[in-house]
């Protein structure tokens, strides 16, 4: 079955830059005077200069330029499984040109940094070994002579990547880190066994069961799987496989099984995977194949519609697209992941995309989105770029690299749309290439096909974005959306682009909390002027704006104010105003998306992290630490939520949403506030909100009088300033809020708001309770010893609002508040 013992070799490596070219065997080492440094494994060239000092994110190197060998000297272990067994060395991961050799011996040559490799060392081991691995210079190998593309994007520089499978992570001028990925970036495993079957594991839900299949052919050389038993097990059930000319098949079948679904619409029920074999007169042996739940996916297609369907309820699918934990080494442990995903199931995010410019995810991320209810939209590692899919080896290669990730994922149920990869469609469209991906023999073809045999119960879709009569309208099909964003669109085009279903959208230059700036600027280096900080700024090859540029047109849209002049005359309110407007920017696109008359199922953020501190693309900072404007989303993507949206001469109207399996009985109340302070109308009533339903409510049928609420007719001087909505549970306890500025968001700060915040022991934690006079607003929680339940929230006159601490320390929390309107702090009193 599985390796009977496995050992990583993650100790003692060591590597040397070398002159590409000049040795291409060790033999070709002894001329050349190399300077042996220790390295990490897994891990890459950077990461081994980064540990010892010697390189950082700020640096210019060129790690493609080099040529980097790695060695390791190791003895063979004395005990590792029976004593005839074969040896295997696995490679999980080479980036990417690589030869190696063991003890002199040519193993192996690898070209793709996404294929696994396992050789077999059974006679090659001696007591004492050398492991030698040659990374050829990637940028030798570009100036190569080959055929032309068919188009040249600007993503990257150089056009002849497309021969090569390797990310372009680190590769791309304009918005990440100059720290391309050159070495062992995976394990490497010695491992003791027989060959592994080939298995093939199928996990589906036939009307209210839940079905199993295995498929699990032998290596014919392995006879003594002649005289076995062989069983599946799923969960505490359990069926012998039927044996025929190959290896075994049979089926597990689970009767009313439970359905999985993404964590804002149901629970996660999972089921262990395992493979039994019994052969007489041994204990049996166990192979772990993971975990897997039952649910249903449709991709609902069809005039210009992308919807996702689970288990036949239609999905407002929100989230991000995922980066990596660290660019450098291209990979995190399970904790640093957990913490990631569990962000995003926070903050009410239900699906994280993987887009072709990165790289394929460990087993460990899928088996966290399987446990956390968080969908997966899946690219194959493919971006912009005309790839040759009539070379031959070109095309084998990809193959096994698919293959290989949908081996791994084959039982995850969160994996919920396979994609071709990004904006090549798009690219071809824009550059004038007439491309059909329908009759592609990459996206038409090969790639489906895969999909098809290996994971036929996940939607394909060519690629992102597609549809439509070009590939980047965005009232049809898939689409990149950034109207709102780098367009510079006015917010109200989030509804009028009619989005369908965006995969990519409100790219931000989001500024993060002070400690993630104090932790790469300097004393007196002061954003945004430092250098070091406009270099961390992403901004599009070729263009003559950046993302500052965009977040500061917002910034004067919504606050009025000139950013320009904030910069020189005041850096720390420009900073505080930056840290709030694409929030705010943020959750009045998803409000618009969300409510129930849109047309639009679907919206992933590009991204969910930055790749380095900075005012990167993430809502959440390199350091993992939430931006502002992950607050904003937070309340705005729950599960239950209320969504004010401005109908103009209609008036307010009320969005209620309920997407959770139990039905919602509570309160709405609509205030209106005059001057930001005194009441000038208000309305209640009750409603019941059915399981994955919603309620729309006329703000005029909440307030029983015309009010004007909008601010449409203007007769006279504005009778108010402020609109607050609040839901409320049967036990008054709020459960969502929403506020709209019909006269446009408060811009000035006031010398007194009559702020009162106190700290109450609340069982092993605290609340922070918190009540002002005047409107609060974006008021920004600075916490020591605690974590707070909310942060950067608008406070509602008069209204105290709860806010749970989650204690981090054995002290008392300390808190500061700073609201966006105000001059000064306040500070929280414990009572």
């Amino acid at each position: 079955m599985a390796a009977e013992a496995a050992i990583l070799l993650s100790e003692n490596w060591q590597l040397a830059f070398a002159k590409p070219g000049l040795a291409t065997d060790p033999a070709g080492l002894e001329s050349q005077q190399l300077e042996w440094i220790s390295a990490q494994v897994p891990g890459t060239a950077a990461s081994a200069l980064r540990a010892l000092g010697r390189w950082s994110l700020d640096d210019s190197h060129d790690f493609d330029a080099d040529e980097v060998w790695y060695r390791l000297r190791f003895s063979a272990p004395e005990k590792q499984g029976r004593k005839h067994a074969t040896k295997w060395l696995r490679f999980a991961g080479l980036a990417t040109l690589a030869d190696v050799w063991l003890n002199g011996a040519h193993l192996l040559h690898a070209a793709n940094m996404f294929v696994e490799h396992r050789v077999d060392v059974s006679g090659k081991l001696q007591s004492e070994n050398e492991l030698l691995i040659r990374f050829a210079s990637l940028k030798l190998a570009l100036m190569q002579k080959r055929p032309r593309p068919r188009w040249k994007t600007r993503l990257v520089e150089q056009q002849q990547l497309r021969w090569f499978r390797t990310t372009l992570l680190g590769r791309i001028p304009g918005w990440t880190p100059k720290c391309a990925p050159v070495g062992p970036w995976k394990g490497i495993y010695l491992e003791t066994g027989k060959a592994p079957p080939k298995l093939a594991l199928r996990s589906s839900l036939e009307e209210d069961d839940g079905v199993v299949s295995a498929k699990i052919d032998w290596h014919p050389n392995d006879v003594s799987i002649s005289r076995a038993r062989v069983f599946l097990e799923v969960g505490d059930a359990r069926v012998e496989l039927q044996r025929n000319e190959t290896g075994f098949r049979g089926e597990v079948r689970i009767a009313n099984a439970p359905r999985w679904w993404p964590h804002t619409h149901g629970p996660q029920p999972l089921f262990a995977v395992r493979v039994v074999v019994a052969r007489e007169g041994e204990s049996e042996q166990l192979l772990e194949c993971g975990r897997t739940g039952f649910r249903a996916l449709e991709l609902v297609r069809g005039e210009g519609n992308f919807a996702l369907r689970v288990n036949d309820v239609p999905t407002f699918c929100r989230g991000a697209c995922w980066t990596t934990l660290d660019p450098v080494t291209l990979h995190g442990d399970s904790k640093g992941y957990r913490a990631a995903l569990e962000q995003m199931r926070e903050a009410g995010m239900n699906m994280v995309r993987a887009s072709g410019t990165m790289t394929y995810e460990d087993p460990v991320f899928h088996a966290l989105c399987d446990e956390l209810g968080i969908l997966v939209f899946q690219d194959f590692q493919l971006a912009n770029l005309d790839y040759p899919i009539g070379d031959a080896a070109f095309a084998a290669s990809l193959t096994s690299e698919v293959e290989q990730l949908l081996q791994r994922t084959q039982l995850s149920p969160s994996l919920a749309i396979l994609c071709g990869g990004s904006e090549v469609e798009q690219q071809a469209a824009m550059l004038g290439v007439p491309a059909n991906p329908a009759t592609e023999p990459l996206y038409g073809e090969l790639l489906p096909g895969l999909c098809a045999t290996k994971r036929s119960d996940v939607p394909f879709v060519t690629n992102s974005p597609t549809g439509g009569p070009l590939p980047f309208t965005v009232s049809e099909g898939l689409s990149h959306y950034y109207g709102v964003g780098a367009y510079l669109r006015p917010l109200e085009d989030a509804r009028r682009a009619e989005v369908r279903f965006t995969s990519e959208c409100l790219a931000f230059a989001n500024v993060p909390e002070q400690a993630t700036l104090d932790s790469f600027l300097s004393d007196g280096q002061i954003p945004p002027q430092h250098p070091r900080w406009k270099a961390r700024v992403p901004r599009d090859a070729g263009a003559g704006w950046d993302f500052d540029d965009v977040r500061d047109h917002y910034l004067k849209l919504l606050f009025r104010e000139e950013p320009l002049a904030l910069r020189y005359a005041d850096p720390a309110r420009y900073l505080q105003l930056s840290r709030a407007v694409t929030g705010e920017v943020m959750e009045a696109a998803f409000s618009e998306w969300r409510r129930g008359r849109s047309t639009c199922n679907g919206a992933l953020i590009w991204f969910l992290r930055d790749l380095w501190p900075g005012a990167g693309w993430g809502v959440v900072d390199a350091l993992g630490e939430p931006k502002p404007a992950w607050w904003f989303l937070k309340r705005t993507l729950q599960p239950l939520a209320m969504l004010i949206a401005d109908e103009g001469a209609n008036g307010l109207r009320l969005h209620l949403l309920n997407e959770t399996q139990q039905a919602f009985a509570g309160e709405v109340r609509l205030a209106l506030y005059r001057d930001n302070e005194a009441i000038c109308a208000e309305g209640r009533l009750a409603v019941e909100i059915p399981p994955r339903g919603e309620v729309e409510l006329w703000g005029d049928a909440i307030l029983k009088r015309f009010t004007d609420a909008a601010g449409f007719y203007k007769f006279g001087p504005p009778g108010h300033s402020l609109c607050v909505a609040s839901l409320r549970d049967s036990g008054g306890v709020l459960r969502a809020q929403a506020f709209h500025f019909p006269h446009g968001r408060p811009s000035q700060r006031e010398p007194e708001l009559g702020l009162e915040a106190h700290l109450v022991r609340a069982g092993s934690g605290w609340e922070l309770r918190v009540k002002s006079k005047r409107f609060a607003q974006a008021i920004a929680l600075e916490v020591e010893n605690a974590v707070p339940a909310d942060n950067w929230f608008h406070l509602e006159p008069g209204v105290e609002r709860v806010i749970a601490l989650r204690s981090t320390g054995d002290s008392a929390p300390r808190v500061l508040l700073e609201p966006l309107n105000a001059r000064a702090q306040a500070k929280a009193v414990i009572l």
